[in-house]
């Protein structure tokens, strides 16, 4: 076992978390869904959305078997959707082609949907004690100061250099513990911002502190400014309903039910088309701006009171009168809640 390594798990013996609700009863289907979860989320916002998803789907067949809009629905608000999305594909793809049982070949396991190398390393590791080197966000942080690679990791040179260190470092007993290890190390002392140096087990030989140079590792992805991008959203407002349609399932927020956007049409002829109702009366609301890692949203919500429509909604798979007191149809994107939420207020709807 390398030095680094022993030190990295004396640390973690001591300080290293062991209480997570996914270290408990551990199996390959609560640390993989655990793991896609945690992919650019912290672990205290995945806590409370892990337990209610393992409460409600407790096993890989009672995930395959839910409807899609069930799924979506225990990850609203958790973000990046094609997570639950892949998640639940994997899930039918596993109990089609491994008999329900999560594979504990690398190879399988990457090609499920939504798992990457690091990843699926995470997982075998963690549930089978297979040695497989891990890059995720933190460890790439460690390693990077720790070697002083230079370099934004997502480039693949940089990246290539990072997976070489994993590999070295990793020893070939107590993976689990190292695996688990390293990862805690990147977020618990080597943070983004206000590393604790003084606590860090390696920090006697890391190349970054020894050079002051800290703050520079790694290297910062090339800015690009953000473009704005605008749309109008329709809060159709009936009765202590509110009219909703399901989105295409590409795009942002993928297969989930969302407000209609007015997109090149103009209110009149939406509420005409969709509604077969004249506007009487609009309400522009304050824009909201929600903001993705790629670029930031205007959205301008017009709410539109009606009395009564003409005849029922088309396609009832993809649009609905959704009642205000009920429970979501499926899942809501975080901006989208926010509306609906403000609708409820307005309308003096309280939660069922």
């Amino acid at each position: 076992m390398s030095d680094f390594a022993a030190r990295v798990l004396s640390w973690f013996d001591v300080h290293g978390r062991k209480d997570l609700p996914w270290q408990q009863d551990i199996n390959a289907y609560r640390v993989w869904v655990s793991e896609i979860m945690l992919q650019q989320t912290q672990v205290q916002t995945v806590i409370p959305y892990f337990q209610n998803f393992m409460q409600r789907f407790p096993d890989i067949e009672s995930l395959a078997e839910a409807q899609q809009d069930e799924v979506l629905s225990y990850w609203s608000g958790l973000g990046y959707y094609a997570r639950a999305r892949n998640l639940h594909k994997a899930a039918q793809q596993v109990c089609s082609s491994h008999n329900g049982i999560f594979p504990n070949d690398f190879d399988a396991v990457a090609a499920l949907p939504g798992i990457g190398r690091s990843t699926a390393g995470a997982i075998l590791s963690l549930t089978f004690g297979q040695r497989h080197p891990i890059l995720d966000g933190n460890v790439k942080r460690v390693l990077a100061r720790h070697q002083a690679v230079a370099g934004w990791p997502g480039k693949t040179s940089v990246a290539n250099t990072l997976w070489i260190a994993a590999e070295q470092k990793t020893p070939h007993t107590r993976i689990a513990e190292y695996t688990q290890a390293i990862m805690d190390l990147g977020a618990t002392l080597c943070t983004r911002s206000k590393p604790l140096c003084e606590s860090c087990p390696v920090s006697a030989d890391c190349l970054a502190r020894i050079q002051c140079s800290i703050d520079q590792f790694p290297g910062r992805k090339p800015k690009a400014q953000k473009p704005l991008r605008k749309t109008t959203m329709v809060l159709a407002s009936m009765d202590g309903q509110v009219f909703l349609e399901r989105r295409p399932e590409t795009g942002i927020w993928g297969g989930l039910w969302s407000l209609p956007e007015l997109g090149d049409c103009s209110l009149d002829d939406w509420c005409d088309r969709e509604l077969g109702v004249a506007v009487t009366k609009a309400e522009s609301w304050d824009v909201l701006r929600h903001s993705f890692s790629h670029y930031d949203l205007d959205i301008q919500p017009i709410v539109v009171r009606i009395q009564s429509v003409a005849g029922t909604v088309g396609d009832a798979k993809a649009k609905t009168w959704h009642e205000l007191d009920a429970a979501p149809p499926g899942g809501f994107a975080a901006p989208v809640k926010k509306l609906i939420e403000q609708l409820k207020k307005s309308e003096h709807v309280s939660h069922r």
